[in-house]
């Protein structure tokens, strides 16, 4: 028992990583779909397009009630910081979902006027959400202030906001379009999959971009000077720096770009070759390397740049009586979630829905 104390914030930091990671793949598509539908005037094309996600949208966002549930339930102290360090753009994103949620309801019903107006919101409530969950991730890998003393958040309500956390933001709304193409491509046909598949090698290549000048830019975040004043000998005894850059972990590390660069080549090729299921595939690789390059910068805090797994976890015997909690509700979630896109496989029409 003693041992498995030992490992629970492992295992809980390991369930919360999931569930973020499993919810910006499932319904970062959906969000990108629903932006794309901006770019397409046809009514019907964009009755196909929302056609396509209407079956996963909500049951995708359990994933993000189980990372921000466990947040709170595992590891306390990070909640109580992470919270009204990211107040302001965490409201947005849930506002923005809300309403995304009531005009993609509302839109069936609505005609005329009325329609393009739900039509508009369920864009607008998309792209913002998209954004927001840009500008938390940069918030809080920038780092949050927290004082040791009482154990809470020492910063100021705008702490979030910087040219990193805007960069991050616009950077998940390129990331969630190609996503979304790349569902078009797989869920589509005709005249509407030839347009994602004209748009989706476009996309790679803002969001490439994007991915290179995050990775440039974080081992800048934690120097403690202004940017534009920063020395690269500074940079270089920053802690960023020396756990990508220093021997050996270079030589560990430095896979990652590489299976970055060799996973875009494969997206464009499989772009090009008009294959259907494989561009979503890459791109949900894609998003796990950054994952996983996200991961190397934060070990081993939950919050950066000082809240250590441990130190942030719950009472052990808390952890693992809600870690019996998820055993038996996350195949139960997994159950669920398959059935549905099993069952929902196969192409969206403009006249029968779902053929398969």
């Amino acid at each position: 028992m003693e041992m498995l104390e030992a490992y629970l914030p492992w295992i809980w930091g390991a369930v919360i990583a999931t569930g973020v990671f499993v919810y910006v793949i499932l319904d970062g598509f959906d969000l990108g779909v629903g932006m794309l539908c901006k770019f397409r005037k046809n009514e019907a094309d964009r009755g196909v397009m929302i056609n396509s996600i209407a079956p996963f949208w909500d049951g995708n966002e359990t994933w993000l009630v189980l990372g921000g549930g466990g947040l709170f339930a595992a590891f306390p102290l990070a909640y109580s910081v992470v919270m009204p360090a990211l107040y302001i753009p965490i409201i947005l994103m849930l506002v923005s979902l809300i309403f995304r949620g009531v005009a993609f309801e509302f839109r069936f019903k609505a005609e005329g006027k009325g329609r393009e107006f739900w039509d508009k919101a369920f864009v607008f409530g998309s792209v913002f959400a998209a954004f927001a969950q840009g500008v938390v991730l940069g918030g809080f890998v920038q780092g949050i202030t927290y004082d040791e003393a009482t154990r809470s958040f020492a910063g100021g309500t705008l702490d979030w906001l910087s040219p990193f956390s805007i960069l991050c933001g616009i950077a998940v709304v390129f990331g969630y379009a190609l996503l979304g193409a790349c569902w078009l491509i797989m869920k589509t046909e005709g005249e509407l999959q030839d347009w994602a598949y004209g748009l989706a090698p476009k996309i790679l290549t803002v969001m490439l971009a994007f991915m290179v000048m995050f990775t440039l830019w974080t081992p800048f975040l934690h120097s403690g000077m202004p940017l534009l004043s920063i020395h690269l000998d500074e940079v270089m005894h920053t802690a960023l720096w020396e756990r990508w850059f220093s021997t050996p972990n270079i030589f560990f590390l430095g896979w990652i770009p590489v299976l970055v660069a060799v996973v875009a080549f494969l997206l464009y090729r499989a772009i090009a070759r008009r294959q259907e299921i494989a561009p979503y595939l890459y791109t949900a690789a894609l998003f796990l390397l950054g994952y996983i390059g996200l991961a190397v910068t934060a070990w081993p805090n939950i919050v950066p740049p000082d809240i250590t797994l441990h130190e942030a976890a719950a009472h052990p015997s808390s952890q693992f009586l809600l870690l019996i909690g998820v055993v038996v509700l996350l195949p139960v979630i997994l159950g669920y979630t398959g059935f549905i896109y099993w069952v929902f496989r196969g192409k969206v029409t403009h006249d029968a829905g779902y053929s398969h």
